[in-house]
């Protein structure tokens, strides 16, 4: 890829890119509301592409869950486990390989085509009668959405001022995440329009089912995204960086740019302290999903009412998170608030653990949501600064294969450490109560699963301490450094040997 500091553009007819020079970025005089909200006036469209696209996925895995029960026949359950299996596993083969093929080939073509891909999958859905035909389906769009994200985000950098990634992060994390609930009402919706349509003709001869229209209208938010991503002008490669590109294009060069990105991950400092942080930090605080409603249940005695409202603290911290490092990103120190943040996490995690009433477990749990949401943004920030455009993609599809892992693994993990810790805490104490002189504590094997989840997430922020430490990372930044909002450990140069 072409250093972003001499890269040519694509420029759609009528748009005026933003242009990027030795010295910085350049901006109008009187910059438009788009530029002062969302750092760039190409980053407010990538934005708007992302909202829509999130919100198709979403719909996308609420439909083709519905599709799965549908069609199981006498094992619905099965089937819903297979289908979204199918949007789990592929991410553990092709995710390193898709860094590769992110960095070699042109971002903007490979996004509009993944756009173009998943609606064409989207739009045969309502036909699919078989469970086979529905985990191909699955696959195939998984294996898009593998290719997309990390496009997507190796991309940024390039159209955003570095002083403004923060912001473009906080953006990206609520466009990702925030569509969610959106997306649950619209599907809710969009099902009963499928219900009204079967009653009418000429749509009772189609015999609709009720996520027929969702597909539907999946495929056209992704028409949307991939019209939006081509009139985006993003640094392409020159003619003479094409026919490098093209003679190295051999399996073995694959293999060893594929080596080259996962060394980086694991030799840089700054890389390796993301990759902790995040991803093992997941292991810990991902447990909280499957426990959550047993937590609420067993331990603070609210039932499922109890559990939405710890949901509801738990979307306000991410949201609170957020809007502070938008406020006060030009003065936060990202790496100490970054590995601060995890530790201040862990802790959360082992407090909300440790009550028994529903009040002070929500504030240890929105506590978690703000450090979560400064984690994620500056994460993902610090990856933004670090890494040069040729390698972006390669981390950044380590990072989602790391991630995926960790979750996944604690998916599986915390009901069954549950379930054996509950029946030790039985066997070595009375009946699971744990008795200190005259104080007596319940000690379930949910809230015992919890504390582990809590030192877990403390033992990553610990990784990523020493790992910045060991870099240099957390040292005062050069002039040059603070001038451009760098720590001490500086970007490499494309293409440079970890």
């Amino acid at each position: 890829m072409p250093d972003p500091a001499h890269a040519s553009f694509d420029v759609p007819s009528g748009e005026v890119p933003v242009v990027v020079t030795g010295a910085g970025w350049q901006a109008e005089d009187k910059p438009s509301w788009q530029e002062r909200i969302f750092a760039s006036d190409a980053y407010f469209r990538l934005w708007l592409a992302q909202v829509v696209s999130a919100m198709g996925d979403w719909i996308g895995f609420l439909a083709i869950a519905a599709a799965a029960y549908r069609i199981g026949g006498g094992s619905p359950e099965t089937a819903v486990g297979l289908v979204m299996s199918a949007r789990i596993v592929p991410g553990f083969f092709l995710g390193p390989v898709a860094g590769v093929l992110i960095d070699r080939w042109d971002r903007k073509r490979l996004m509009v085509a993944c756009d173009i891909g998943r609606a064409a999958v989207l739009l045969l859905l309502p036909f699919i009668t078989h469970v086979w035909e529905l985990l191909l389906a699955s696959l195939l769009l998984e294996v898009c959405t593998l290719l997309w994200s990390p496009a997507k985000e190796a991309s940024v950098p390039n159209i955003v001022p570095p002083d403004r990634l923060t912001t473009a992060n906080s953006l990206s994390l609520v466009a990702a995440y925030g569509t969610f609930p959106f997306a649950s009402a619209l599907f809710a919706g969009l099902a009963g329009i499928a219900k009204t349509l079967d009653d009418v003709a000429p749509f009772d001869s189609m015999k609709l089912q009720q996520e027929s229209v969702a597909f539907w209208f999946d495929t056209v938010t992704f028409t949307f995204s991939a019209f939006m991503i081509s009139r985006l002008a993003f640094p392409r490669l020159s003619r003479d960086e094409r026919r490098a590109q093209h003679a190295s294009s051999d399996w073995r060069q694959a293999f060893i740019d594929l080596k080259e990105g996962w060394q980086f991950v694991f030799l840089n400092p700054v890389v390796r302290a993301v990759n902790v942080g995040l991803a093992t930090g997941l292991i810990g605080a991902a447990m909280l999903v499957p426990l959550g409603p047993v937590f609420a249940e067993d331990v603070l005695g609210s039932g499922t009412a109890g559990f939405g409202l710890l949901t509801t603290a738990l979307g306000v911290g991410v949201a609170v998170g957020v809007l502070m490092l938008s406020v006060a990103q030009k003065r936060l120190p990202k790496e100490r608030t970054f590995t601060g943040a995890v530790f201040v996490a862990g802790g959360s995690l082992i407090g909300a653990a440790s009550t028994s009433t529903l009040a002070p477990a929500m504030a240890f749990v929105a506590v978690i949501g703000v450090c979560g949401g400064a984690v994620y943004v500056l994460g993902f920030t610090l990856l933004h600064e670090t890494v040069a455009d040729d390698l972006r993609g390669r981390i950044f599809s380590a990072l989602y294969t790391m991630v995926r892992l960790c979750v996944l693994l604690a998916f599986g993990a915390a009901p069954l450490l549950s379930g054996q810790l509950s029946r030790l805490s039985k066997a070595l104490t009375d009946d699971g109560i744990a008795s200190f002189r005259e104080w007596n504590l319940a000690v379930p094997g949910v809230r015992l699963t919890l504390w582990l989840a809590g030192l877990i997430v403390l033992g990553a922020g610990v990784l990523a301490l020493r790992s910045l430490k060991a870099g240099g990372a957390l040292d005062p930044p050069g002039p040059e450094a603070a001038a451009h909002g760098l720590g001490s450990v500086p970007p490499p140069e494309p293409g440079s040997t970890p």
